[in-house]
């Protein structure tokens, strides 16, 4: 997911997001742990999304948006 589409989300639609990216990652990470996945560059990109994903939360935060963290895993 490019930085230009996350900044078109919604806080909410972001917080939505990033719980479902998470809980997608560690699902891979265990698929990955008992037997190897076809492509584990996806555990990169995972990461690199929940890293944008973050950024943008925290840009948001910083300019005074106010943000329920409440959905945030870590």
């Amino acid at each position: 997911m490019e930085q230009k589409v996350i900044r078109e989300l919604t806080t909410g639609e972001i917080l939505e997001r990033l719980e479902e990216e998470q809980r997608q990652l560690t699902k891979l990470k265990l698929n990955h742990a008992v037997s190897p996945l076809e492509n584990p560059n996806k555990i990169s990109a995972y990461r690199k999304t929940i890293a944008r994903l973050k950024t943008e939360l925290r840009t948001r935060e910083m300019r005074g948006e106010k943000i329920e963290k409440k959905a945030i895993i870590k």
